[in-house]
């Protein structure tokens, strides 16, 4: 009899040591899974009396079985260790939440980088082409020099002037005059856009109004 009550006594501690190592596993499972700790670890860890009263029905015909049970002292340190297993396991779950919060950043919005805006030429043709010239990098010898005479020659600085042979049209004496509106519809009126034309196409075939004024004494024409 003394032996089978020690069998109990060691088949119970078993038993509850187990109870807590399936406690423990539980309430880690669901820290995981951002379930509360304390409520894994009720939900895993039946009550004392549950444990008593199956430890009773298993050993039928003994005498007064609860007496031979784990002492208030057992049970309390086992408690301790469940509430310690529910605390560490609550931490865990509280760690893996800001380690999960620190790994998402925002994204930072690209602010869109403006494109600078075109410079506006205005005033008399001839001080229109002068600004246009030195914004190429170009000596102001250019102008005066070369860009001034070669227009001087070919329209006399009148945004209207058309040959009437060939059609040349403009300041610049496009030909055809159209061509000039790729560097805006009001090609027809505006002093500025043909004198935009004007330069990009003497800077493509000549390099500077120099280059072009040189070729135009030789030949007649740019």
């Amino acid at each position: 009899m003394l032996l089978n009550r020690m069998s109990l006594r060691s088949t119970a501690a078993v038993g509850a040591a187990t109870l807590v190592a399936g406690a423990t596993f539980a309430v880690s499972a669901f820290a995981d899974d951002s379930v509360d700790p304390d409520m894994a670890a009720n939900a895993a860890l039946p009550d004392t009396e549950e444990t008593e009263d199956t430890a009773a029905d298993s050993e039928a015909g003994e005498d007064s079985f609860f007496a031979e049970q784990l002492s208030p002292e057992e049970l309390q340190i086992l408690r301790e260790q469940a509430q310690e297993e529910r605390d560490s396991a609550r931490g865990a779950g509280i760690t893996t939440a800001q380690a999960d919060g620190t790994d998402i950043e925002e994204e930072e919005e690209e602010e869109e980088e403006e494109e600078p805006e075109a410079p506006v030429f205005s005033g008399d043709p001839k001080g229109i082409a002068l600004e246009m010239v030195l914004a190429e990098g170009w000596g102001a010898d250019q102008f005066h020099g070369c860009l001034e005479p070669l227009w001087e020659k070919e329209s006399n600085w009148n945004h209207t002037a058309q040959n009437p042979s060939s059609g040349a049209y403009g300041i610049p004496q496009s030909l055809p005059g159209n061509k000039m509106a790729t560097h805006g519809d009001d090609w027809q009126t505006n002093p500025a856009t043909q004198i935009a034309w004007g330069i990009d196409y003497i800077k493509g075939r000549y390099g500077t109004p120099c280059g072009a004024w040189a070729h135009s004494q030789s030949v007649g024409w740019y």
